[in-house]
């Protein structure tokens, strides 16, 4: 079976969009399948009883798979995706970050909104919080503003705060900078960073995202959003974090993943020493 929009065969990137909309469908069902049908195209075409013949693959996994409201779904993602820019990349592509490749729980796709090259940089994440002092924004900015400059892709989250200074000091820089989104490309969250994620793209950086188009933010996506946050990164720099934070989250996967965590120091207040008398 092939298909074509506009014209033009696309039969790939709707398996990889098909693959994308099966829910429950993690990296460890996912390869079990690999071995068994060889292509996500053999996956596509396996009936039921070769389905659930798989390792852990059962009944309600299989119906999923063989869903033929899902399938019919995938044409009007790819003309959205067509008519955006958008593209998408499975883990069993060449071009699929080796980094991000590694680490536990790999996303199956990605999908992508401008320099696809970026994913494949030398990339450093910067995280911290949304309730930012004026030290943190400075020092978000500076730094990313400096490691942009030698040609590092400053990777973040597009959240307000840290993560927004962070973005802007790589654009500042005229480097580049990828934003790691947890809802649908369809989307920009939050809405006040809408200009940022344009002035990302307009600095030939990136938006990725592993939810399919129409994913809203819900709460429960981000902190698996931040292990591809640090997945890709060689290392995290923390600025300014709450005890209980993403931020954390994201620290927390840097280090299950063997990433370098560097910290920015706290801003102390020295006050003049006065000798006893």
């Amino acid at each position: 079976m092939s298909f074509y929009i506009g014209g033009i065969k696309i039969e790939e990137k709707y398996y990889k969009i098909w693959l994308s909309l099966i829910k429950n469908l993690g990296i460890k069902k996912y390869i079990n399948l690999i071995d068994a049908f060889k292509t996500n195209k053999g996956i596509f075409n396996a009936n039921k009883k070769e389905l659930m013949q798989v390792n852990l693959i059962g009944e309600k996994l299989a119906d999923d798979i063989l869903n033929q409201e899902t399938r019919k779904m995938v044409k009007s993602h790819i003309k959205y995706m067509e008519q955006n820019n958008i593209d998408i990349l499975c883990i069993s592509d060449s071009e699929y970050p080796s980094d991000l490749r590694q680490i536990y729980s790999p996303p199956i796709n990605l999908y992508m909104l401008g320099n696809k090259k970026a994913l494949n940089c030398n990339n450093i994440a910067m995280v911290g919080c949304r309730e930012y002092s004026n030290y943190g924004k400075q020092m978000a900015e500076n730094i990313a503003f400096n490691l942009a400059k030698n040609k590092i892709n400053i990777v973040s989250g597009l959240a307000k705060g840290i993560d927004s200074f962070s973005h802007l000091g790589a654009i500042y820089a005229k480097g580049i900078t990828t934003a790691v989104l947890a809802n649908g490309l369809d989307t920009i969250y939050p809405k006040e960073n809408i200009y940022l994620a344009k002035k990302i793209l307009d600095s030939n950086g990136l938006i990725i995202s592993e939810y399919p188009l129409g994913t809203k933010p819900d709460k429960l996506n981000f902190p698996a959003r931040n292990r591809i946050i640090s997945g890709i990164s060689k290392g995290i720099i923390v600025v300014e974090a709450k005890k209980k934070s993403g931020t954390l989250i994201t620290v927390d996967f840097a280090l299950d993943q063997g990433r370098e965590v560097f910290v920015v120091p706290r801003k102390y207040k020295f006050t003049k020493f006065r000798r006893n008398k």
